[in-house]
C-alpha cells in the first residue's frame, strides 16, 4: 500500500523536496554486526549463518499483518532448499525480476524498480561480494542510507514460505534470489515485514541513494512538467509516482489503473506523432503484472501511428506491468510524482549546465525545554532608561526560541533557478523506523531578522527549496511538541556553473561534502562531570569546562584562555535566576551557542592562526546574522582584541555572546512599542564598550 503524503509539506506549486548525502567509506553496521567477519567464522565452523538479531520466527514477520494460524503455518526455507541452483543475480539487475508479493510494500518495490535503472545508485545497495557460488555461507548484506550515513545490515538467506509459495516478493526467474534477499534486508532496518505494509515512496528513494527529492501534487502541476520529467529522465533520476486512495485493498479499475498503489517512472519522451509531437510516459507496476488499457497502452491503435523506429525502440509488448500512457491522462490517474537524484539538478528542469552543488550536513539535539537569556528581555516591569520613555510593553513573540541556528552564506543567484534546497530529518532509533513522527520544521530567517520561511509537518523529512539572493541567512529547526528529538539538517547551495568545457551535462557535481557531526546531547554528560554531583556549576566549574573541553582545539587555544572573569561575565548573561549558577538547563543553551561560534570562528580563521582580524570579525558576526557598522566594530576590536586588534577565541566567545544578547533586547524592547531614543548600532556601541 501507498501512503498518500496528504499531511505532507505543500511549498509553492505544489511542490515539496527532500534529501541528501553519505559516505560509503565510513559504513556503519546495522547492529553492530560485520559481514566478512560473520562469513568467515560461518566458513570456518562449516555452519549456515542465522541471524539472532532477525530470526525466522513470527516476530520478524509481525503480530498483526496476518491471521495467528496462518502465521504458524510459515515455513522458512533457504535458497539452496527451493532451487537446485540458485543465483543472487542473473544476467543483471532489471525491474522485470521484481513480483511484489502479500506485503503491500509497493512504495518500496517502486523505489527498487527506478533502482535498477540507475547503475551508479545500485552499486552502493547490493554489493558484489557475495553469492551463492565461491564463500557461500547463508549469509547476505545490503546498504542503506539512514539519517546521514550509509548502513551495512547483514541478514541470513532464510524466506518466509507459505503453502510452497513466497509470502513475499518474489523473483520472475525461479533461481534468481536478489528481490527477496533486499526485501528481506529493508524489513530488518524497519523491524519486521508487517512494518513495509504502508509508506512512503519518497523515504523508500532517499534511503536507497542518500539523495535529495523532490514531489509535487498532479492536482496541480507546475506548467513544465513535461520538461521536467524529460529532463529527469536524462539527467538519470529516480522516479515514481502515486494513485489517489487510501484502500488497502489495491482496487484495480476497469483501466487497470490501481487506486492507492505507488509505481515507477521509468521513461518519459517527446515523439513524432501525425502532425505534431506527443508527449509520453512509461510506467511499471511494481505486482509485475496489470497495466494501463487505455491510449497508449501496449495494444492501443495509437502507436500505428508511429514511426516504426521509435515504435520499436519504445514499445514492449508484453504483461510485464510496464505501459506508456499520454503525459494528459497520467495526470488524470495519478495524483503524486516523485523525483531524486544525489543533488538537486532537477530544479534546474532540464538545464543544460553541468552544475555544482555543495552539502553541508548538521546532527543535533533539539530540546523544548531549554532556556535562553533573551527571555530576560522580553517580560518583565521594568524598562531601560537609556532606551525609551514611556511606559514599556514587552513583547515576548518569537523571543524565546531555544533552538539551535545554523548559517549559510549564498553567493550566486539566478531569480528564474532555485538556488538552495533545506532538508530536516528526524532521527529515529536503530530498528524503529515506524515510529510516530513529529510535528517538526524550521524557520528561514535573513540578515535583518526577518523570517522569510516557516514549515512544519508530521513526516521524518520537511525540505523546502528556494530562490534566495545573495546574503547570510539562517536555518532554525524545531518541533511543535514538547518532545525532544534528534535530527539532520542538510543545506544544499547551488553555486557557479562547471567549466564550460565539461563533457557531462547529465552528471550533477557534488563541490563539497562537509558532514558535521555537532552531537549536542553531550552537554548533559559535560555538566554532570563538572557539576560534582551537583545541581548547578558556578563561574569557576565553568572556566575549568571550557579551558579542557572547548580549548583542547589547538587552534581554537592559540588566542588565549578563559579567565575567570569572562567566565564570570559569561555566567551573567546566561543565568537566569541571578544566583551566579548555570543550571543544566541554561548551560544547554550555553552549549549550543559555544557550538555555533566555534563553527563560525574556524570557517573565517582561514589561515589557522587562533584570531581573527577586525575583516574576518565583521564577517563572523554577519555569519551569525547581526548586524554591524564601521564603528562598532573597531570598538569591538578595542574591547575584545589584543595589541594588534586582533580577536583570539576566548575573548571571541564572549564578544558574540554579549553582541547577541543585547542585539536581542534591543530587538524585544523595541518590538514592544517601546519609544526608541538611539539606533540599534547606538545602542550596541554603548553597551558593548561599557
Amino acid at each position: 500500500m501507498m501512503l498518500a503524503p496528504s499531511s505532507a509539506p505543500m511549498p509553492e506549486q505544489g511542490w515539496q523536496t527532500t534529501g541528501a548525502m553519505g559516505s560509503l567509506q565510513s559504513l556503519k553496521k546495522f547492529h553492530s554486526q560485520d559481514f566478512k567477519d560473520l562469513r568467515a567464522l560461518c566458513l570456518s565452523q562449516g555452519l549456515l549463518f542465522e541471524d539472532p538479531t532477525f530470526p525466522a520466527h513470527t516476530s520478524s514477520i509481525g503480530p498483526s499483518l496476518l491471521p495467528e494460524e496462518t502465521l504458524q503455518q510459515i515455513q522458512w526455507k533457504r535458497p539452496t532448499e527451493l532451487q537446485r541452483n540458485p543465483h543472487l543475480i542473473m544476467d543483471g539487475v532489471s525491474r522485470f525480476d521484481i513480483m511484489q508479493g502479500e506485503v503491500g510494500d509497493c512504495w518500496m518495490l517502486a523505489a527498487l524498480g527506478a533502482l535498477t535503472l540507475r547503475k551508479q545508485f545500485l552499486e552502493n545497495v547490493i554489493p558484489k561480494d557475495q553469492g551463492f557460488q565461491d564463500d557461500y555461507a547463508g549469509i547476505f548484506h545490503f546498504r542503506f542510507w539512514q539519517y546521514g550515513e550509509w548502513v551495512d545490515v547483514v541478514i541470513d538467506d532464510r524466506l518466509p514460505i507459505l503453502n510452497g509459495r513466497y509470502l513475499f516478493v518474489h523473483p520472475r526467474t525461479s533461481n534468481e534470489f536478489w528481490p527477496s534477499l533486499l526485501e528481506k534486508a529493508y524489513a530488518k532496518v524497519h523491524g519486521s515485514y508487517q512494518n513495509l505494509n504502508g509508506g512512503y515512496l519518497s523515504d523508500a528513494l532517499v534511503d536507497f541513494t542518500g539523495g535529495v527529492q523532490v514531489q509535487f501534487s498532479l492536482k496541480e502541476p507546475p506548467p513544465e512538467l513535461k520538461e521536467i520529467l524529460r529532463a529527469a529522465d536524462r539527467s538519470q533520476c529516480l522516479m515514481g509516482c502515486s494513485t489517489p486512495g487510501q484502500s488497502r485493498r489495491n482496487i484495480e479499475l476497469r483501466n487497470g489503473i490501481v487506486q492507492g498503489h505507488a509505481y515507477t517512472i521509468t521513461g518519459a519522451v517527446k515523439i513524432p506523432y501525425k502532425n505534431g509531437w506527443k508527449h509520453i510516459i512509461r510506467i511499471w507496476n511494481p505486482w509485475g503484472h496489470g497495466e494501463w488499457k487505455g491510449p497508449w497502452s501496449d495494444n492501443s491503435p495509437q502507436w500505428d501511428r508511429v514511426e516504426p523506429k521509435y515504435r520499436e525502440a519504445l514499445l514492449r509488448n508484453k504483461d510485464d506491468g510496464e505501459f506508456w500512457m499520454s503525459c494528459e491522462n497520467f495526470q488524470e490517474q495519478f495524483s503524486w510524482v516523485y523525483i531524486c537524484n544525489n543533488t538537486p539538478t532537477f530544479l534546474d528542469f532540464g538545464d543544460g549546465h553541468c552544475t555544482m552543488w555543495s552539502l553541508t550536513s548538521y546532527t543535533n539535539l533539539w530540546s523544548p525545554g531549554l532556556p535562553t537569556r533573551r527571555n530576560r528581555y522580553s517580560s518583565g516591569n521594568g524598562c531601560c532608561p537609556l532606551l525609551c520613555t514611556g511606559r514599556n510593553h514587552y513583547s515576548s513573540a518569537g523571543a524565546a526560541s531555544t533552538n539551535p541556528r545554523y548559517f549559510f552564506k549564498v553567493l550566486d543567484h539566478d531569480s528564474n533557478t532555485y538556488n538552495v534546497a533545506i532538508s530536516l530529518m528526524q532521527k529515529h532509533a536503530e530498528g524503529m523506523q515506524d515510529e510516530k513522527n513529529l510535528d517538526i520544521g524550521f524557520s528561514i530567517i535573513t540578515e535583518n531578522s526577518r523570517v522569510l520561511k516557516r514549515i512544519f509537518f508530521r513526516t521524518r523529512d520537511v525540505t523546502s527549496y528556494l530562490i534566495l539572493s545573495p546574503g547570510t541567512y539562517t536555518v532554525v529547526p524545531a518541533a511543535t511538541e514538547d518532545q525532544e528529538f534528534e535530527f539532520l539538517l542538510r543545506i544544499f547551495i547551488k553555486n557557479q556553473d562547471c567549466n564550460e568545457s565539461s563533457n557531462s551535462s547529465t552528471s550533477p557535481v557534488l563541490l563539497m561534502d562537509v558532514p558535521r557531526q555537532n552531537q549536542d546531547s553531550s552537554y548533559k554528560a559535560l555538566f554532570l562531570r563538572y557539576a560534582k554531583q551537583d545541581t548547578t556549576i558556578d563561574a569557576l566549574q565553568l572556566q575549568q569546562l571550557l579551558n579542557e573541553v572547548i580549548l583542547k582545539d589547538e587552534m581554537t587555544s592559540l588566542g588565549g584562555r578563559f579567565s575567570f572573569d569572562s567566565c564570570r561575565g559569561i555566567l551573567a548573561l546566561m543565568d537566569l535566576n541571578s544566583n551566579g549558577r548555570l543550571t543544566l538547563q541554561e548551560f544547554g543553551s550555553l552549549w549550543q551557542c559555544l557550538t555555533k561560534y566555534t563553527d563560525i570562528f574556524n570557517k573565517e580563521d582561514r589561515n589557522h592562526s587562533g584570531f581573527l582580524d577586525a575583516a574576518q570579525l565583521k564577517n563572523a558576526v554577519q555569519a551569525a546574522g547581526l548586524a554591524t557598522d564601521a564603528q562598532l566594530l573597531r570598538l569591538l576590536t578595542l574591547r575584545y582584541g589584543d595589541a594588534h586588534g586582533r580577536v583570539g577565541f576566548s575573548d571571541f566567545v564572549c564578544c558574540m555572546l554579549r553582541l547577541d544578547t543585547m542585539t536581542h533586547a534591543f530587538q524585544n524592547l523595541a518590538g514592544g512599542g517601546s519609544q526608541i531614543l538611539m539606533t540599534a548600532m547606538e545602542w550596541l556601541t554603548l553597551v558593548m564598550y561599557t
